[in-house]
């Protein structure tokens, strides 16, 4: 049964139809410690944007859900703005469900994470169950019905697209999941991938558009660093509600901190390496933010 929402969850569903009618995506950034979150914060405040942060399974271990959602919190009071959470690729349904638990906005559910073999039933079922299950504070979910591929790396070989064409998706099968669901978003497959490789990816815009005339919930693209911009314009202008970006961030944090260390070899106090990796991150963010088009739309 569903509880009343929280104020958070009413202005983050009122801000996911929004995307829709106003045609602009939500930038979901991916956050490894506080600094990234100051960053993600800052350039929120920069363009008067919403935002989502996200975490993963590995953050999640490292920083601990309710920490998180208190950060979160806080520099929403400090910076006036609307950060929302994103549990992202939660690999189990007990993952999701504690997602869920603290109080995050946005929950997707991942089980082929864990287990690359997983049917469609199985991920069905556990999908059913935590869109169940979020009833009870209001959280929006996501899924997919096969595995993403890729990894959030900087990786060095090309991108084989016979291969990852074979994990597109297909937009009748799409709506079937949909519908056997109920998720309020679907990860869409058009060539997104996870991970920069030394290629451009390349999206299968047409392919996009079939799928959002099929579906009636909205659409996220997963592993969009280094994709063209005319391309991510255009798939926003087709009707993309969120777009998520991790391994640039991670570049950007690595090679400015690397210089950091470089330049000032004698320093130990680590807070005093971290304003150029803070400003660099949210550099990145920014360039984001204005190629989704949600500047301007707290």
């Amino acid at each position: 049964m569903l509880k009343t929402m929280t104020p958070a969850i009413q202005a983050a569903r009122a801000l996911y139809d929004r995307t829709r009618t106003e045609k602009f995506a939500l930038g979901a950034f991916n956050i490894d410690n506080q600094e990234t979150l100051i960053a993600v914060a800052r350039a929120a405040a920069a363009k008067k944007a919403p935002v989502l942060v996200e975490v993963s399974a590995g953050e999640v271990e490292a920083m601990g859900l309710a920490n998180i959602r208190t950060l979160v919190d806080n520099y929403n009071a400090e910076y006036g703005i609307q950060m929302f959470i994103n549990l992202d690729h939660a690999p189990t349904i007990q993952d999701a469900k504690a997602g869920i638990d603290a109080g995050f906005e946005f929950i997707h559910i991942d089980i082929s994470q864990a287990n690359h073999d997983a049917s469609v039933a199985d991920i069905i079922a556990a999908t059913k169950d935590i869109v169940a299950y979020a009833k009870t504070t209001g959280a929006l979910v996501e899924s997919e019905p096969h595995y993403f591929g890729g990894s959030s790396k900087d990786h060095t070989e090309t991108i084989d697209y016979d291969e990852i064409k074979k994990w597109f998706t297909k937009p009748a099968e799409a709506l079937e999941f949909v519908q056997a669901t109920g998720i309020d978003t679907f990860a869409a497959a058009i060539g997104n991938l996870h991970g920069n490789y030394p290629v451009p990816k390349q999206l299968d815009l047409e392919l996009l558009q079939q799928i959002r005339d099929a579906l009636p919930c909205a659409i996220s693209l997963h592993g969009n660093s280094d994709t063209p911009e005319d391309q991510v314009r255009k798939a926003v202008s087709i009707g993309v509600s969120k777009i998520n970006i991790n391994s640039e961030l991670r570049h950007a944090f690595r090679v400015n901190l690397e210089k950091a260390l470089h330049d000032h070899p004698d320093e130990s106090a680590v807070v005093k390496l971290m304003p150029g990796v803070i400003e660099a991150v949210q550099a990145v963010v920014e360039e984001h933010i204005d190629i989704f088009g949600s500047a301007r739309a707290n």
